[in-house]
């Protein structure tokens, strides 16, 4: 399974995608594609990606969590490899774009 996120990119790069994903909301996609076909994408996003755009790609890989993840350009949280673990930094609320430090809960 396939899983990609993209953020305030344009109506030309989402409509492509459509023709290989399905889109429940926008800026999200999800399907089953082979390996080759999600490299593929996953290149045509990240090379028409402008500043403040932001693409986030989860698939299904032989790991602990059962997938792995990649994203690419500025997105809203910032997914964090630790020790073979995804994890996801929220921004702090009240600042915009600003990770929180780790070990914090503003909750």
């Amino acid at each position: 399974m396939t899983l990609l996120i993209l953020q305030r990119v344009s109506p030309s790069l989402r409509g492509e995608l459509t023709r290989w994903l399905m889109e429940p909301q926008a800026g999200v996609f999800i399907g089953r594609v082979s390996a080759l076909v999600r490299q593929k994408l996953w290149d045509k996003c990240t090379q028409r990606l402008k500043p403040g755009q932001g693409a986030l790609l989860i698939y299904t890989a032989p790991a602990e969590q059962g997938f792995t993840v990649l994203s690419a350009g500025e997105t809203r949280r910032q997914v964090i490899d630790a020790e073979g673990l995804w994890l996801v930094r929220r921004p702090r609320p009240g600042r915009r774009g600003s990770p929180e430090p780790a070990g914090e809960d503003p909750l």
